[in-house]
């Protein structure tokens, strides 16, 4: 008889209504690998994420005290019926590390922790603790008296220090800013004749350039490059004291202090596109001089173990790191030794080996940020968990898929439930249960079309069954370069000083194994003249009030139709200016700050969550009010702009695009914080699609893509090229290497195995050569 605790082998999700989830019912077994597929926006998050991972982190955050709940972000049920076999989740998600110059792939997996203690236990001189070596941590020095309170009275002197390892020059990043004075000003004029060539600094105003015209500490009418040297040091380095200009009390102040305030404190992101190319002109960014980039202070990088100081260690690449450790012999730290193998290991064996500790977590791609994410889990002593894995494929050549695989079968193996989102069909093939989710997306999807094994997906005749053996063949004839973009002695990261010819006018694909060097070559060395436009998958700036509308200037255009229509101001029809709901304003939610306890958003009373004053939804355009257009998804809106009442050209073109790189799904007011990876970077083209003639350069468009949007891109991919421009994409997916015209394939593998370019040529003599990894895989695909 089966005992009663053997009974919860399913988790069972009834009458989920996240987003656009329809109503669904759903059993997932556990201890398999459930993989779940369907095009884009069908809804897999919403059911994976939001839905059952969601509530079972809630349900595990409600069983920490008020206190502890304080630091925890809130999360609210899901609209979902009955929820029941949860199991704790663990989320491996692509969101990117945090960019803090400070986070390297060493300080977010521990290893550099580690290693800190190895070496304040066995480096030779022995300098300190392990906060010694961590270039987080400065060194203080105090003296003084102090007192102590017992008994009768005693003062004493007193000396303390504590030995950090930063560098104190560079404050720990690795990298000093340096200011070029020529992008200031012009030596060979005077003040008076307007020597400074700074944005925004006209002649005649007080703050700026007559501060210095009327301190007395030059003299206005010499050319700066007649300066004596108390003038000059005075003009750019002077501390600040006040002056008087015309009556008035300001603070006169060195030029660099005044520019290093004015300009290079704010985010460089934040700033007007002028005012950017001006820092990017004037300012340079060299590895620091006193510690050579390491963020090491001198006494930490003089403490070594045989020969080695932690320096060296970070700056070794991991799979030589890995071989280094296992050489130490040293019974006093064995245990140590043992975790940090396994840790170095583990990054070999998911793919990572090519890295360094020293790199930083901000340059990783999310591919490489999810696979670092893992490595935490891969030793864990946890079973019965469940693990969601978002696309773990992503930024992966179709070699290093096959170990991934593996490592998913391996968290299952161990007991674990496994619940992947992914489109790659190698993935889909190894599952144990397949959801497919669909038929459409947005609106038209939120249904499960499929469930059952691999074999029933593929007779089934759903969308995803039917894509699931496509296969892009190629092309019988290839276009021929109109130029080349020259690339020379490349040699950032780990290039082997490449020489290599981007011919222009084509669709170049470059491919090679995770860590040969792509993103090196066409994002380091491709001279900054060539005028390149870079469409990746980096966060679009912006807060949850922007969307799709906002992001593109689609909004303009429908906010002017509104108007006319109705004879009032355009700013009425704004969920950010005047149109907006006094109760939220305009964000559609209220966010309400509980003190200690988690924090929650409510849909605002007033306007039910449209943003916009009752008395602007009053006016309408075809029919429609201003909330309800951006409650559309692109492809209805886009009929709703192309004829009758609403016609609106200049909205429609800008629709066309969306619906173009395979966003038709999205609706308009969908806040840019919930779209992912892929769909920020389609979102990015769209408006680059405008742009006449140029170089476009994407990195890895078909992330997040369901095989039947591939060929709707490849389409777009031709298209582009077509009309003028010259298509640069990164790429691992065999259907765009493909179709491309011209293949740059780097490797041999990947770290300093790699770096060099083992082919050029058209995607047909890669498959006959057959001579790389890349062109073996593609062979197998094409059938050849």
């Amino acid at each position: 008889m089966t005992h009663a605790a053997d009974t919860h082998d399913v988790i069972r999700v009834h009458g989920a209504r996240v987003n656009n989830l329809k109503d669904v019912s759903i059993e997932i077994p556990k201890r398999r690998l459930t993989v779940f597929t369907g095009v884009s926006g069908s809804g897999k998050s919403s059911l994976v994420f939001s839905t059952i991972a969601a509530e079972s982190q809630r349900l595990i955050n409600e069983t920490y005290s008020a206190f502890v709940q304080g630091f925890m972000p809130s999360l609210a049920r899901p609209e979902v019926d009955v929820l029941d076999g949860l199991t704790t989740a663990i989320i491996v998600d692509q969101q990117r590390m945090g960019a803090d110059p400070r986070s390297t792939v060493g300080t977010v997996t521990d290893a550099n922790a580690m290693l800190r203690i190895l070496f304040s236990r066995l480096g030779e001189p022995h300098i300190g603790s392990p906060q010694a070596f961590s270039f987080n941590v400065p060194t203080v020095r105090a003296k003084g008296a102090i007192t102590v309170e017992r008994g009768a009275r005693k003062t004493e002197k007193a000396t303390f220090t504590r030995i950090g390892g930063m560098c104190p020059r560079c404050e720990g990043r690795g990298s000093v800013s340096d200011i070029d004075l020529t992008q200031l000003y012009d030596d060979s004029k005077s003040l008076s004749e307007g020597a400074f060539t700074i944005p925004g600094w006209k002649s005649d105003s007080f703050w700026t350039v007559r501060v210095y015209a009327e301190s007395g500490f030059v003299d206005p009418d010499k050319p700066i490059r007649d300066y004596t040297e108390k003038e000059l040091h005075d003009f750019l380095y002077k501390e600040p004291v006040k002056v008087k200009v015309d009556g008035v009390n300001l603070t006169y102040e060195g030029l660099i202090p005044k520019i290093q305030k004015s300009f290079l404190s704010k985010d460089r992101e934040a700033m007007q596109p002028h005012i950017r190319a001006f820092v990017d002109r004037a300012v340079t960014f060299t590895a620091c001089p006193d510690c050579d980039g390491t963020r090491l202070s001198a006494e930490a990088r003089s403490s070594k173990i045989r020969g080695i100081s932690i320096a060296d260690a970070c700056a070794m690449q991991i799979t030589d790191l890995a071989e280094w450790v296992r050489g130490l012999d040293e019974p006093s730290v064995a245990p140590l030794l043992g975790k940090l193998l396994h840790t170095l290991d583990s990054f070999v064996e998911i793919g990572l080996g090519y890295l360094s500790l020293d790199r930083p977590a901000g340059t990783l791609s999310g591919g490489e940020a999810q696979r670092t994410k893992m490595i935490r889990h891969l030793g864990s002593a946890l079973t019965d968990v469940t693990y969601v894995f978002d696309e773990p494929t992503i930024g992966l050549h179709p070699h290093d898929i096959r170990r991934m695989n593996d490592l998913l079968r391996r968290l299952r193996d161990k007991g674990n439930t496994v619940l992947v989102v992914e489109h790659k069909p190698e993935t889909i093939a190894i599952a144990d249960h397949v959801v497919d989710l669909g038929p459409g997306a947005g609106t038209a999807g939120g249904s499960i079309c499929f469930e059952g094994t691999v074999e029933g997906l593929r007779a089934s005749g759903t969308v995803t069954g039917r894509h699931l053996d496509d296969r892009a063949s190629l092309k019988p004839e290839v276009r021929s370069p109109t130029g080349k973009l020259a690339i020379r002695g490349a040699n950032r990261h780990n290039l082997q000083n490449v020489d290599v010819d981007i011919p222009l006018g084509v669709l170049c694909v470059v491919t090679g194994v995770a860590g040969s060097g792509k993103s090196s070559l066409i994002h380091g060395s491709i001279p900054a003249e060539a005028g390149v436009v870079y469409v990746d998958q980096s966060p679009i700036k912006g807060s949850r009030r922007s969307n799709p509308a906002t992001y593109t200037g689609l909004l303009d255009p429908i906010r002017k139709a509104f108007a006319k229509a109705n004879g009032v101001k355009p700013s009425l029809f704004s969920a950010n200016s005047e149109g907006a709901c006094p109760g939220c304003n305009g964000a559609g939610v209220v966010y309400t700050d509980l003190g200690m306890m988690a924090g929650v958003a409510t849909t605002c009373e007033d306007c039910e969550g449209k943003r916009f004053q009752a008395a602007v939804l009053e006016y309408r355009l075809g029919g429609r009010d201003i909330s309800e257009v951006l409650a559309m998804p692109v492809v209805e809106a886009a009929e709703f702009f192309g004829a009758g009442e609403a016609r609106t050209p200049a909205a429609r073109t800008i629709l066309g695009r969306l619906a173009d790189v395979g966003l038709g799904y999205l609706s308009l007011g969908q806040p840019l914080t919930t779209l992912s990876g892929g769909e920020r970077q389609r979102l990015k083209l769209a408006t680059h699609l405008a742009d006449k003639g140029g170089v476009l350069v994407l990195d890895e468009p078909t992330t997040g893509l369901h095989l039947a949007d591939v060929e709707q891109l490849l389409g777009l991919l031709d298209r582009l090229v077509d009309a003028g421009k010259s298509v640069i994409v990164i790429e691992h997916h065999q259907a765009v290497m493909a179709h491309a015209d011209w293949i740059v394939d780097l490797g041999p593998g990947a770290g300093h195995d790699g770096g060099r370019i083992v082919f050029e040529g058209t995607p047909a003599e890669l498959v006959a050569a057959r001579s790389t990894v890349t062109g073996e895989h593609l062979a197998e695909y094409v059938g050849a």
